[in-house]
């Protein structure tokens, strides 16, 4: 999978929100805990495999063509197979010259 380059500015505003959650108490040490949620944040979400938004749309359409194909031909081989049911009794031309 292609690793997604994540917004810095997502991390900033995660951060900042959760040290604003944080309790009056120990909001005196926001700014140092906010810049740790960030480098934990951003270790953690480095560690996953995640594709682009860009990269899960063009696999997303190329799925969507990949089942139409498939409906496509499942329906053309049931079409076959009901010409082929129905010709199981009939005999073929080279039978009938014999």
């Amino acid at each position: 999978m292609v690793r997604a380059m994540l917004d810095p500015k997502l991390f900033d505003d995660l951060a900042r929100r959760l040290a604003n959650a944080l309790p009056t108490g120990v909001k005196e040490l926001q700014e140092d805990a906010e810049k740790n949620l960030r480098s934990i944040l951003q270790a953690s979400l480095s560690k996953l495999d995640l594709v682009t938004r860009e990269e899960f749309d063009v696999q997303a359409r190329v799925l969507a063509r990949t089942r139409e194909k498939l409906d496509k031909l499942e329906k053309t081989i049931t079409a076959l197979e009901g010409q082929s049911n129905g010709s199981e009794g009939k005999p073929h031309n080279d039978q009938t010259r014999q």
